[in-house]
This record gives structure tokens, C-alpha cells and sequence, in this order.
């Protein structure tokens, strides 16, 4: 999962060896220790190492220790050493900020304009330097001190940031520059393109509109923040349990048993959220039972639906506000898409060519139910409430049980799939992950491995905070967080903070204490990408050991999951830009998953996985037979969860459309749900259903839910074209890797990304976008791992 940071000056709803001088702004300690002739860590050792620092109990305790040095704050950010610096960070973040804006209003030299897209990313930048960091804290640190002061400095930034969205100055000197040749072709195509962006943020914002309706927006977007927030929280069925009677049981998985609500001499009463109600929906061969859970779990509360549709509509309202006739229009016109009539064209494309597969899958399930039914002569059809059931059937069916279902995590200890990233990063990038030993101070929880990211003719690159543990109170959801983006720091940027901190040094003092990188020979000076990672892997089986045992193992789909969100990392890292507002995944939503999808193949090629997966005791290599085997079984049923998520994207837009406000007789978004299901569907929604109440996703994404299919999609045709299906190499091409880091990874969201595509799939049909581009997508199909 993609936590998009905080972009120009909206924060989203939802990222370095530490040198061992005082000089955390050399490039690379292991280089310029060389260039002095001292001796280095050699690879060898760094790959060995960076096993070691995930599967040893020995080194997790040694990195406790490594706790004792002298402090520095969370990150290494001055600030952070104590929770009340969140507060003076954002209070001088602030100041900072209001003269900068004093700065763009007052531009009225040649030189003073030309500046303006520097000035106004560095003003963004600012925002997002406390906004970013304080948000994955507030989610992310055990410590209460921490989260409080955290939350408190992301509202005081978050109205400043509110001011700047509705202040006509800035947006009137930014187009006036845009608009003047003779100062916007002093630009460089990144600096334009920084331009266009921000002026098309600033045209979401009524900012041309009565200070009246300005206010008005404000405080609708305040609304929408709101009932978004009391959408996600109360995603609950209106039953919170069912009972069933023992008669109906049959077939059901032990663990419903094990966590029923209540248990009593005819039944079972079980829950209806969670994965108790999942496992038993795969399990029950009584249909009626299925029917029941199925229609509880599927219904939503009459409160929740008023939320939505209060959400739905408030939207609504603010787009028209920005003079937009609907949210959908108002949210793609920075994305690949442009319109919503080109994603329906996409949406359109792709659900034909999943027509074939999805019917033979019902066709499939349907066999299995005649078999199962005892009613002979009556009509018998796939309902809603079979599908999940069925498709577990038929994986039973395909299943091997030759082996232990969990005997494939053997040869996928956390180590070695960290060991086998870092080679395979090198191989196609020329990058490696390099384990750091960390201050104290610096990380928010003793299990969390700092990686140093070394490119072998640049020097550090980028720094990548691993928490991949689970511990109570932890988040379980995957996800990658930019912490702080890369940027060029302009030398005048370095004298103006050296005359407010004549005591620190500049090249600290500039970047808040975090890394950077600095080329004394040509002076230029950039912030190094932060990253956290975060996953939710079971630690070691002996933490409190010093002695041998189990190291962490993944399953194979925890083996594709940190391949995806790696995917997210290496587009922050390599996507270096001069300005932070195109920075690595600071792109288009609908090309931002592009990296991370093209990971999930790498997860899956025998080449790739031949550079690391061996067996945590024997070291003896996987059998690539128990891979392949896995991903037949999973590719059962793809067209029926490929045509549930075309179904959620066409719902997207149906709710982001003009409907909440034009819908003929009110509103009703039960009837939209039916009627997309109705046309598009190859199953029949019950009509008691009320699935959209439990749509979370509709919050984050407002009209780009699309993006997922769409990345799958490209990322299908990139495997397939330019790293040649993993065939004779190709997926450890250097070749192959540069083409796809010079097109696409490194230039992060400044430049066009059909411009990308179109250099990178050498299709100059690509290159305008458009709804015939957006169809020829679909058309691709999605082809998974």
C-alpha cells in the first residue's frame, strides 16, 4: 500500500548511513573512506550482513546496544529529540513558510520570477517536511508523548497549508510567470512541469472564486475530512452476529469453532466482520447458511449509509464549488486518465477481455454446485453468497498434499529475501542495501533496521527505515511512507539558514539534521529520500536468545507483498529530482502503482528467486516446482476477483459522478451499487444487500479506485515487452533494468507518463494519452504473476 505523502499543498487523506563523523553530509562514508585509503567493508560483506541484521537474535541484540551512542533525534531530525520539538518544528516551519509567500507575492524582477516554481516547490516542501513525518508518527510511534505532539504539529501546519490553498496571490504571480515567454522559457521541462501542477492544485481550490465561496469550500472540504474519517471508523454490519444450528455446519473450518461469539447445544452464534466470517463463508457447504452469513456481512447499517451518502454529496458539492460538474472531473486532471469518460473507456476495454475467463469460471462452479445439490429438476445457479466457497473448492481440488502447506517458507527467511532484493537491485540498477547501525533516538522501536541505499558511481542515495515486525498495538496493513523527498537545495538556501543558525552547520542545519548529499567539487547539494517501510512479519522465534534459532519466514504471498511495497521504495529512491513536487512517487495515482505491481513478477521468476531462496538450515536451494504450483492454484478464480474489481472501480465513478446531486428522485446509492452489478456483473447482487457501506476505499481514492487494474495492466505489458516474460535473463538484465529506470523510475512525476510509456514500450501511439490510449490498455488484459 501506497501512503502518498502530502503533495504541493495538499495534504493527502491518508517517508542514511549514519556516518560515523560529525559529516553526515558526505555522499558516501565507504567511498571517501577509500578515496583517504582506509580500508572498507567489502560487498561480500554488506550482502552477508544485511541477512544477518534480520534473522540473527545475536545482531537484534546487538542493535539494542547500538542504542547506548550519543542521541539524535527521531530520523535524525534536530528537532525530534524530545516530543515537544514537533511543536517548535512546525512553529519556525511556519515563520519559514510565510516568508517564502511574502517572497512570490513581492517577485517582480526577472530573476525574482524565474525563481518562482524553486521558491513555491521549497514553500511545499517545507509543509511537507513536518505534515509527512508528523503523520506516519502519529500513526506509527508507541510512545503517547510522541503522538500527541505529532498530531498537534499536523493541525497547525495542516490550516497554514488551508490559508495557502485560498491565497489568489500566489496562484496569480505563478501564472503570470507560466504565461510570460520570456520568463517561463528560462524554465527547465521539470520547473514547467512543477508549474502546471501546482496551478492545476490551486484551480481545485475556488481560488478564483468570492472570498464568500472560497470560505464556503473550505469549510466543505472540512465537512468531506470528516465524514470520511466517521466512514472508515464505523465499517460494521448492522448484525454484529448470526446463530446458526448445528444441522448447518457442516463443512465449516475448525477455527469458527475455536472464535464462535457464543456456543450452545443446537449452535453456534459467530461474528460477521473479520476473518472468522470469511473463513466460514469458504467453508459451509450449507447453502442456506452461506446465504444468511453472506447477507449480514453485505449489510450495512442505516447510519452508515447516511454517512455515505452525506460524504458522497458534500464531494460533490465541493467540486462544483471549484467549478467542476462532478468529482470524478475535478480529481483526473492531473492522472494519466484526464476524464472519466476515458476510464470507462479502460473499465469497458478490460471487462470484455475478462468475459472468456470469468465465464468458465462460474461455468466451473456451477458443475460443482449440480454435484453438491440434492433438488434434481429444479434450475440451479451461482448466487452471490457461493462464489467465495466454490473458488476455495476448486483450489482444494488443484491443491497438492504432498507437501505441508507452509513447507515453501523454509526457503523465504526475512534475511534472505532482503539479501535477494539488494542483488537484485544491483543487478538491474546498479543500487545496494547496505545495514546501518542506528543512534539512539533515531527509530521509534528497537526491531526497526535502517538500510543505507549505495549506488555504485553516486554514493548514498537514500535512506530506508525497515519496521517489518509485528507488536501489539502495530498496524497489520502493509505500506511505504516518504518521510522527507529528494530536492536540490540551492545554495542561497544554505547561506539564508546559516545567518538564522550561525551555531550549527549549514549542511546540517539546512536539512533538519537528515541526510543529504553534497559534491564539493560541483556544489550541488540535495536531500536525501527517507522511507519507512512497514510490514507486519512475526519476529523471530527466540528473540531473548543469543543462541541459533528460527529466523522470521514469510509465506509466498508475504514474499510478494514486500516485493510490492519494495516496488514503492526503489521508485522513491531512484525518482531523485531537482524539485520535491515530482519526486519518486509523487506522480500520478493512476502510474504510482506501476513499479510496485512490476515487483509482484520479479517475486515470481525463477531467476530472480534462484539469487536468494535457499533453505533457512540446509541451504539447499528451492525447488521452483512448489512456486509454481502455488501460482496455478492462485490463478484459479482470477476472472471472478478480476471482474469484483472492475465492478468497485465502475462504482467508483458512478458515486464520483453528478449522481449524488442530479439522481432523479434523491439520491439512492444502494441502486447505483444494483445497477452497476446488474449490467456489469456476472452474478446477480441480492437486493438486501448493502456492500457499499464497507467500500473504505472510496474515502482514499475518489474516482481513481481504477489505478490498481490499470498499473496491473501496464505492468503485465512492461514484464512481457521490455523485461522479456523473465525469459534467458531477462528479468536480471542490466540492459532491461536501465531502459525501465530511464523512462520511467527516474523521473519520478515530472514528466508525463504516457510520455513515459510510449519511450518505454517504444509505442508512439501511447504518447498523447487519451480514451483510445486508456481502452488500448484494457485491451492488454491483465496478465498476473
Amino acid at each position: 500500500m501506497l501512503k502518498q505523502s502530502c503533495r504541493l499543498f495538499k495534504a493527502s487523506s491518508r517517508r542514511f548511513p549514519r556516518p560515523s563523523t560529525s559529516f553526515p553530509y558526505l555522499s558516501c562514508r565507504y567511498l571517501n573512506a577509500a578515496a583517504a585509503g582506509i580500508p572498507t567493508p567489502s560487498r561480500k560483506h554488506d550482502d552477508n550482513s544485511l541477512r544477518d541484521v534480520f534473522d540473527s537474535p545475536f545482531l537484534r541484540q546487538g542493535i539494542r546496544h547500538s542504542l547506548d551512542s550519543p542521541p539524535k533525534g527521531l530520523f535524525e531530525n534536530r528537532y525530534l529529540t524530545q516530543p515537544e520539538g514537533f511543536i517548535t518544528f512546525a512553529r519556525e516551519t511556519a515563520n519559514k513558510c510565510q516568508r517564502l509567500v511574502t517572497r512570490i507575492v513581492q517577485a517582480s524582477s526577472v530573476e525574482d520570477r524565474r525563481r518562482i516554481p524553486i521558491v513555491l516547490d521549497r514553500l511545499s516542501d517545507s509543509l511537507c517536511r513536518v505534515l509527512d513525518m508528523a503523520d506516519f508518527v502519529r500513526a506509527t510511534h508507541p510512545d503517547i508523548g510522541f503522538q500527541q505532539a505529532s498530531t498537534q504539529a499536523y493541525a497547525m501546519l495542516y490550516e497554514f497549508m488551508n490559508v495557502l490553498n485560498t491565497t489568489p496571490d500566489l496562484k496569480t504571480q505563478l501564472e503570470d510567470a507560466l504565461n510570460d515567454p520570456n520568463i517561463s522559457a528560462m524554465w527547465s521541462e521539470e520547473e514547467r512541469t512543477v508549474a502546471r501542477t501546482l496551478l492545476e492544485e490551486f484551480s481545485k481550490s475556488a481560488i478564483e472564486s468570492s472570498d464568500e465561496n472560497r470560505q464556503a469550500f473550505v469549510e466543505l472540504s472540512s465537512r468531506v475530512s470528516q465524514l470520511g474519517t466517521t466512514f472508515v471508523r464505523d465499517m460494521e454490519p448492522e448484525k454484529s452476529t448470526i446463530s446458526l444450528r448445528n444441522r448447518q455446519l457442516k463443512g465449516v473450518d475448525p477455527l469458527v469453532f475455536q472464535h464462535a461469539s457464543r456456543k450452545h447445544l443446537t449452535g453456534i452464534s459467530i461474528p460477521t466482520a473479520g476473518p472468522v466470517a470469511f473463513t466460514a463463508l469458504r467453508s459451509m457447504r450449507d447453502e442456506s447458511a452461506r446465504r444468511t452469513l453472506y447477507l449480514a456481512m453485505k449489510t450495512a447499517s442505516q447510519s452508515q449509509l447516511q454517512t455515505l451518502q452525506d460524504f458522497l454529496q458534500t464531494r460533490a458539492k465541493v467540486a462544483n464549488a471549484a467549478g467542476y460538474r462532478s468529482y470524478a472531473e475535478m480529481n483526473l486532471t492531473d492522472k494519466l486518465a484526464k476524464t472519466p469518460a476515458a476510464v470507462n473507456s479502460f473499465l469497458n476495454a478490460l471487462s470484455r477481455d475478462n468475459e472468456s475467463q470469468i465465464r468458465q469460471e462460474v461455468n466451473e462452479m456451477l458443475e460443482m454446485k449440480k454435484h453438491d445439490t440434492d433438488d434434481a429438476g429444479f434450475p440451479v445457479q451461482i448466487e452471490a453468497w457461493d462464489k467465495n466457497y466454490y473458488q476455495t473448492q476448486l483450489a482444494n481440488k488443484y491443491r497438492s498434499r504432498s507437501r505441508r502447506p507452509d513447507f515453501i517458507s523454509a526457503y523465504f527467511s526475512l534475511g534472505t529475501i532482503m539479501q535477494g532484493l539488494s542483488r537484485l537491485f544491483t543487478q538491474l540498477y546498479g543500487v545496494r542495501f547496505v545495514p546501518t547501525t542506528t543512534s539512539a533516538g533515531e527509530v521509534w522501536n528497537c526491531d526497526v533496521r535502517r538500510l543505507d541505499v549505495i549506488d555504485e558511481s553516486e554514493g548514498r542515495i537514500a535512506v530506508l527505515y525497515c519496521d517489518l515486525f509485528a507488536r501489539p498495538g502495530k498496524s497489520p496493513t502493509p505500506a511505504h511512507f516518504t518521510l522527507r523527498c529528494s530536492r536540490r537545495i540551492d545554495p542561497s538556501e544554505i547561506e539564508e539558514v546559516s545567518a538564522l543558525h550561525p551555531d550549527l552547520d549549514p549542511l546540517q542545519a539546512v536539512n533538519d539534521g537528515m541526510a543529504i548529499s553534497h559534491n564539493p567539487l560541483t556544489k550541488t547539494t540535495y536531500q536525501l529520500p527517507t522511507i519507512a517501510l512497514i510490514c507486519d512479519f512475526q519476529p523471530p522465534s527466540d528473540q531473548h536468545n543469543n543462541h541459533s534459532s528460527e529466523p522470521t519466514l514469510l509465506s509466498f504471498r508475504d514474499v510478494q507483498t514486500l516485493f510490492h511495497e519494495m516496488g514503492h521504495a526503489i521508485h522513491s529512491i531512484l525518482g531523485r529530482t531537482a524539485c520535491q513536487v515530482v519526486s519518486g512517487t509523487r506522480c500520478a495515482t493512476d502510474f504510482a502503482e506501476l513499479p510496485s505491481v512490476l515487483m509482484e513478477h520479479f517475486a515470481a521468476d525463477p531467476t530472480v528467486l534462484a539469487l536468494f531462496a535457499r533453505h533457512w538450515e540446509t541451504d539447499a536451494p528451492l525447488p521452483y516446482e512448489m512456486v509454481s504450483e502455488r501460482l496455478a492454484i492462485e490463478r484459479r478464480g482470477q476472472g471472478v476477483e478480476m471482474e469484483h474489481q472492475i465492478l468497485l472501480a465502475m462504482l467508483d465513478q458512478a458515486y464520483h459522478s453528478d449522481l449524488p446531486l442530479t439522481m432523479p428522485g434523491g439520491f439512492d446509492s444502494t441502486k447505483v451499487l444494483q445497477d452497476v452489478y446488474d449490467r456489469y456483473g456476472s452474478v446477480r447482487e441480492p437486493r438486501e444487500t448493502s456492500a457499499q457501506g464497507f467500500f473504505g476505499h472510496l474515502v482514499e481514492y475518489g474516482g481513481t479506485y481504477y489505478s490498481y487494474l490499470f498499473d496491473r495492466a501496464i505492468a503485465g505489458k512492461v514484464w512481457r515487452e521490455v523485461f522479456d516474460g523473465g525469459k534467458d535473463g531477462g528479468a536480471v538484465s542490466r540492459e532491461n533494468g536501465q531502459r525501465f529506470r530511464d523512462e520511467v523510475l527516474r523521473w519520478g512525476g515530472s514528466r508525463d507518463g504516457w510520455r513515459c510509456l510510449s519511450n518505454l514500450l517504444r509505442d508512439s501511439g501511447l504518447r498523447d494519452g487519451g480514451p483510445e490510449a486508456m481502452a488500448a490498455v484494457g485491451r492488454w488484459g491483465v496478465i498476473d504473476v
